[in-house]
């Protein structure tokens, strides 16, 4: 199995900052919208360099998503950032009618995702954002793991045509992945081969995953653990190539088992290749106040949890 390592953590929106800035570099077209929430979505330094192509909205959420809507239509490529609760729950008839129906190019960049929110609470954690976007038709959804792959998702998106949900954290976790990886939209990622059980993992659950493979190692069991940072669309013969091998799988992400990675891959498997499947999620519940390690302990978001899955999955082979 191989070993994966870090120097540093940081938070995957210090990512999202540092690929817009990156992003607007190498594209003019590029700009940017924020409802009111720079510091927290880390777009200060693209401000700095490109202040006449920055649009602070305001706390009206649903206007920042016409107004990139209608950016489009002069071939502008706009990026719009807030809470990923605001992103989406806040603004879906907009993002219905005006982005998705019409297939406009807005890359709209969701911070502070699912638990991790920690003592802000329900009202500001989302965990039904997932399924709220992939369901929209055109739509693709992507959710990285670490800072380097954020950024490097961002930076993909200038280049990829139609909507986008770019979906990222607040809290500094494990930096792993290369500085220099080219990022493909719907190519997942292989972190680890084994022959037992499969581990899918997307976004702060990556690192949990691995930390979970180690630890199956240690009882004997080969995990083959991947990284799927675009949950739509699916990286299809990823999965299926996988499950076909292990024959069994488990999936882990912070968020609702209703409606995100889980569901995406059990569809898949219902149809092409059944085999059984076990879900490390959020059971179909609202958050609550805490420290992002303390939600992520409570609602069994952890390698522990993944470990547990994995040797109650293989049972059922």
């Amino acid at each position: 199995m191989k070993k994966y390592t870090y120097t540093e953590s940081k938070d995957t929106r210090s990512g999202f900052g540092a690929g817009l800035l990156e992003a607007g570099r190498q594209n003019e077209n590029v700009v940017a919208l924020c409802a009111d929430l720079i510091g927290s979505l880390k777009m200060n330094d693209f401000i700095k360099e490109f202040p006449e192509r920055f649009f602070q909205i305001g706390i009206a959420e649903a206007n920042m998503m016409g107004i990139a809507a209608g950016l489009t239509i002069g071939g502008k490529i706009p990026f719009t950032g807030t809470f990923a609760n605001f992103s989406t729950g806040r603004v879906y008839d907009q993002i219905r009618q005006s982005i998705a129906y019409s297939g406009k190019n807005v890359k709209i960049c969701a911070s502070h995702a699912g638990l991790t929110l920690g003592e802000d609470g329900a009202t500001h954690q989302i965990l039904e954002d997932i399924g709220l976007m992939k369901m929209l038709p055109g739509m693709t959804v992507i959710n990285p793991c670490d800072f380097n792959q954020t950024k490097a998702a961002t930076i993909a998106l200038a280049d990829h045509e139609g909507p986008v949900y770019l979906r990222f954290g607040r809290p500094v976790v494990p930096n792993f992945t290369p500085a220099d990886q080219k990022f493909e939209i719907g190519k997942a990622v292989m972190l680890n081969e084994g022959t037992d059980v499969t581990i899918i993992a997307t976004g702060h659950l990556v690192w949990e995953a691995i930390q979970a493979g180690e630890e199956l190692e240690k009882l004997g069991i080969q995990a083959e653990i991947i990284n799927i940072h675009t949950i739509k669309p699916l990286d299809e013969e990823a999965v299926l190539a996988s499950v076909t091998k292990t024959g069994c799988v488990v999936t882990a992400e912070e968020h609702n088992r209703l409606g995100g990675l889980g569901d995406s891959v059990a569809q898949l498997l219902a149809t092409k290749h059944p085999a059984p499947q076990e879900f490390v999620a959020v059971n179909d519940s609202f958050g609550e106040s805490g420290t992002p390690a303390q939600l992520m302990e409570k609602y069994g978001l952890n390698a522990t949890s993944i470990v547990a899955a994995a040797r109650k999955v293989i049972t059922r082979k």
